[in-house]
């Protein structure tokens, strides 16, 4: 990805009396925003401020009974000697195991490679000569939703050539970041196949179902339909919020790219590029050959499945390889690689321009450690849920509700599995007891919990796209980026809501054999 050291353009601002207000609102809190400290010293910041809150909380004496174990869980303080104990001594392994540190890093090593050959360079500029311009911001958010299917190599993967894709084609870089994020994280739930996430989620709802049915099963399939579905809503109202919305605020690109100049290609390049392609055809032929024979051996060795199984556990590297084989091909083909010491020097290439990222990393993964220790974020969910559930709503207003309830958690606990667990013994059971089944609670959390997902530092990508977003924009910040997703986030969580709205009216299934209300 080309760096450039432009400041960020002074936004035209849309004229239309409709976007005035909203525009004035996004402005305020971008300046709020990038009046904060750089994210590093932010992400400090927060870690401090959790262990004095821990604190606080603790001498508070505050606690909840967590709704899963039927344990009392209660604030823990990170002042104390057993919590700075913990500080010290876990902080190495907090960094390593950071979930999106490996992830970015490996996949970075196939991509970065990809970058430096000029493979990415001049497979773009074939896809902008090919591509009606028209169909980029809705095909963008649309691989976004998809991408979920990878588990988190969309964020990886395809946040930065979206970037890339709309520098391309003469538009501001930071608008196709956005919009790929967008569709990436807040289309997170939706998707037209069943994803990883389907099956942890259900197995979560079922055992939260077994409190008052021990024989309730929860498919992974039950919320299929209305999440196919879904996958076009998200990526209409992606596409529209793109063009009509976000792209406007950010005004036109002031950065070193000219994509006037770059649309030919050479015959060097030419030749590359069909090299790849027949690079590209073996890797996915010999992935192929791994997956697809109902034995093979990237299924899973038990049951044969795809969900999961080690191809799906193993996508990071196999994309990693999907780069770095056509890359090396390409490479070799347009004359940009002679031998292997030019591949190596493109693989740490890639890893220098990463160490802004790493800085983050480390501090960004204390802070939702020390978040994590101090039980505050089940409090916080224990406690909100309560207030829900005593709030006397019934029927569709009880749901959406709850849509609301699990977007505003989201932004304290960035694991979906993690809230799931959570929220669903306290909210399935309780909804069973009025009538509604537990794929229909699954899904409007899954709504709230997506929607959410692209204005909360507090998900572990978050860092990733504001770095990501630094390499066009170098003194792109946090506010700069809350500001740029919050109206993603809010057209996604109406959006939803209502399209939910009209399923439950409609009293359609959510997926094979799931209603809404139990029989």
């Amino acid at each position: 990805m080309e760096d450039n050291n432009s400041p960020p353009s002074e936004s035209p601002r849309p004229s239309t009396g409709r976007l005035r207000g909203l525009d004035r609102v996004l402005g305020w809190i971008e300046r709020v925003g990038n009046a904060l400290p750089d994210p590093v010293t932010l992400f400090l910041i927060l870690a401090i401020g959790v262990i004095l809150l821990s604190a606080l909380a603790a001498a508070a004496g505050l606690s909840v009974l967590h709704p899963a174990t039927e344990e009392t869980l209660t604030a823990v303080s990170l002042l104390s000697a057993e919590g700075l104990r913990r500080m010290v001594t876990e902080a190495v392994q907090n960094f390593v195991q950071f979930p999106p540190l490996g992830p970015v890093l490996v996949a970075m090593l196939g991509v970065g490679l990809s970058e430096y050959t000029g493979l990415l360079s001049a497979a773009l500029r074939w896809g902008v000569s090919v591509t009606p311009l028209a169909l980029v911001s809705p095909g963008i958010v649309f691989l976004g939703v998809m991408s979920n299917l990878a588990s988190d190599a969309g964020y990886v993967v395809l946040t930065p050539l979206a970037a890339m894709l709309f520098a391309a084609v003469g538009r501001h870089p930071i608008s196709g970041l956005a919009a790929a994020f967008a569709g990436v994280s807040g289309g997170f739930s939706a998707n037209l196949l069943i994803g990883t996430l389907d099956p942890l989620l259900a197995g979560i709802s079922q055992e939260a179902a077994a409190f008052l049915d021990a024989d309730y099963v929860v498919n992974p399939t039950g919320n299929y339909y209305f999440m196919a579905a879904s996958t076009f809503v998200i990526t209409l109202v992606g596409w529209w919020m793109t063009d009509k919305v976000v792209e406007p605020r950010l005004g036109s690109y002031e950065g070193d790219r000219t994509p006037e100049d770059e649309q030919t290609l050479t015959a060097a390049e030419r030749k590359g590029l069909r090299w790849a392609f027949y690079a590209l055809l073996a890797v996915l032929a010999g992935l192929a050959l791994l997956v697809l024979p109902p034995n093979a051996i990237l299924r899973d060795p038990e049951t044969g499945s795809l969900v999961p199984s080690p191809f799906l556990n193993g996508i990071v590297i196999l994309i990693t390889l999907g780069f770095l084989i056509p890359g090396i091909a390409y490479g070799m083909a347009a004359g940009t690689v002679r031998n292997d010491k030019d591949v190596v020097k493109g693989m740490s290439t890639a890893m220098s321009a990463m160490g802004y990222y790493i800085v983050l990393s480390f501090v960004a993964a204390q802070f939702i450690a020390y978040f994590s220790w101090s039980n505050l974020g089940v409090i916080l969910a224990v406690n909100g849920a309560n207030v829900l559930e005593g709030s006397g709503l019934t029927g569709i207003a009880l749901l959406l509700g709850f849509v609301l309830l699990s977007a505003l958690i989201n932004l304290f606990i960035g694991s979906a599995s993690a809230q799931w667990a959570i929220m669903a013994p306290i909210f399935v059971p309780m909804l069973m007891l009025l009538g509604y089944t537990p794929e229909v609670t699954q899904l409007v959390f899954r709504i709230g919990d997506s929607a959410s997902n692209i204005i909360t530092p507090l998900m572990v990508y978050f860092p990733l796209i504001v770095a990501f977003g630094q390499r066009f924009e170098k003194n792109l910040k946090i506010g700069t980026l809350i500001a740029t997703m919050l109206p993603y986030s809010l057209a996604f969580l109406m959006s939803w809501s209502l399209f939910f709205a009209l399923w439950f009216v409609l009293g359609l299934p959510l997926g094979p054999g799931a209603g809404i209300r139990l029989v």
